[in-house]
């Protein structure tokens, strides 16, 4: 059987790059260190560890397994954390890992919402793109993440994913709402009598938002003809909203994002068909712990509020459809 300490040491060498570094950040000597590798070593019969100019580095048995390793020392920390809560040694704690609009939105509410309801819990928060937060949810290092994908196109904005492809890897997925893009232009809102639509926009250079990549976006705008000319690339919501009030160019954030914050120099427009699903995602077997039931189910009730907060959109604007131009549309 692998002895976890061992396994600790192996994380610390892949996760600090050397053995000086791990010995310093497990507050160990480095013979300390380089004993339990060799001891590990002996225990799986493989070799983890080969020189490399002056210092070390995993072996890919090595990397391997510190992969593996991480994923089993988180499961084991949040399990003594949830028994310590069990019998009464500590505050029962769960920890969310979320993109950033979501943080600023559903999880703030939700977080806010634990605090009234059940004031024993203690909520930690912690922002990341869902590939990170997938990966401190297997991890261990969180209790529930809340993530989105873009919608394909043959997938109905509203309709329940498919339990099946969702829940490989033991995660599982609880849908919380459809989120729009918006087509993100200067000025306050258009002049009355004009039309916004993506091929308006062909000739302008294009700032990236969080949510969409340089591939995303050119998808997005082939429909209409011309593919984006990139000025800037990916920055948060708040400095995309800014550059794009400068007149620096053209972009695309999310209802999530606009609702975050809403610079008062941009007009938005929503793009038809263009939309991400934002899910809430636990790890394991069911039952959740109970504070994770508590939070995911925090997070659904202030997801359903931002659906039902939304007024009706006019036309949306996508490619070769006008928008209405009186008014923003579905303005989160």
């Amino acid at each position: 059987m692998l002895d976890a300490t061992r396994l600790r040491v192996l994380v610390a060498v892949a996760r600090y790059g050397s053995v000086t570094a791990a010995a310093q950040a497990l507050n160990y000597a480095q013979p300390s260190i380089s004993h339990h590798m060799a001891r590990l070593e002996a225990e799986t019969g493989a070799k983890l560890m080969e020189r490399s100019g002056r210092g070390v580095r995993l072996t890919e048995a090595g990397r391997l397994l510190a992969e593996r390793a991480e994923e089993i020392l988180g499961r084991l920390d949040a399990a003594e954390a949830e028994l310590a809560a069990h019998v009464g040694l500590r505050k029962d704690r769960v920890r969310l890992a979320a993109f950033g609009a979501a943080l600023a939105t559903l999880a703030a509410t939700a977080a806010a919402t634990l605090g009234t309801e059940h004031a024993a819990t203690d909520v930690q928060l912690t922002q990341a793109e869902p590939a990170l937060a997938l990966h401190m949810l297997r991890a261990g290092e969180a209790d529930v993440a809340v993530v989105y994908r873009q919608l394909a196109d043959d997938e109905a904005p509203g309709a329940e994913a498919d339990a099946d492809q969702q829940a490989s890897d033991d995660l599982r997925f609880r849908d919380l709402l459809d989120d729009p893009f918006f087509l993100i232009t200067p000025g306050d809102r258009p002049g009355l009598g004009e039309t916004v639509r993506l091929a308006d926009c062909a000739a302008r250079r294009w700032i990236l938002g969080p949510a969409l990549d340089r591939e995303a976006l050119t998808a997005l705008c082939r429909p209409a003809g011309f593919a984006p000319d990139i000025a800037a690339w990916r920055g948060d919501y708040v400095a995309v909203q800014a550059l794009v009030a400068a007149g620096l160019g053209v972009s695309v954030l999310t209802g999530l994002e606009l609702r975050a914050c809403r610079h008062p120099g941009i007009a938005v427009s929503e793009l038809a068909g263009a939309t991400q699903r934002v899910s809430a995602v636990t790890y394991g077997d069911p039952p959740d712990p109970p504070a994770s039931t508590q939070l995911v189910e925090a997070l659904r009730r202030a997801a359903e509020a931002v659906r039902q907060d939304r007024p009706a959109a006019p036309a949306p604007a996508g490619p070769g459809t006008q928008a209405n131009p009186a008014a923003p549309a579905r303005s989160p």
